[in-house]
C-alpha cells in the first residue's frame, strides 16, 4: 500500500502561482511513476502530468505545457506540480496518484490516489 497527501492548494488571482506536493509513505516512493490529475465538477478526471520513477522523464497534458512543471524528490518521498500562470480554466480538484510500471497520462493506470486538493483560480 501507499498512502498519498496531497497539499499546496488554495484560491489564486489569475496569472499567480501555486505549488502543490504530494507526499507518500508506506512502499520505496522510488519505485513509483508518479501523476497527477484533476477534476473540474460535472467533468471527468483529466491527466495533467507525469513523471518517471527517477524523476528523467515527464509528459505534459497540452493545457498545461510550458506553464505547469512537475518534479520529485526522492529523498523526501514527495512528487510536486509547480502551476504558473494560471487561469481560471485551471480550477479543479487535482490529485496525484502512483504507479509501480510506466508513467503514463491514463487515469486507469495507476494504484494508488491522493483525496485531492482544491485549486481555485478567480479571474
Amino acid at each position: 500500500q501507499v498512502q498519498l497527501v496531497e497539499s499546496g492548494g488554495g484560491l489564486v488571482q489569475a496569472g499567480g502561482s501555486l505549488r502543490l506536493s504530494c507526499a507518500a509513505s508506506g512502499r520505496t516512493f522510488s519505485h513509483y511513476a508518479m501523476g497527477w490529475f484533476r477534476q473540474a465538477p460535472g467533468k471527468e478526471r483529466d491527466f495533467v502530468s507525469a513523471i518517471s520513477q527517477g524523476g528523467g522523464s515527464t509528459v505534459y497534458a497540452d493545457s498545461v505545457k510550458g506553464r505547469f512543471t512537475i518534479s520529485r524528490d526522492n529523498a523526501k518521498n514527495t512528487v510536486y506540480l509547480q502551476m504558473n500562470s494560471l487561469k481560471p480554466e485551471d480550477t479543479a480538484v487535482y490529485y496525484c496518484a502512483a504507479d509501480v510500471n510506466f508513467y503514463s497520462d491514463r487515469a486507469s493506470r495507476y494504484d494508488y490516489w491522493g483525496q485531492g486538493t482544491q485549486v481555485t483560480v478567480s479571474s
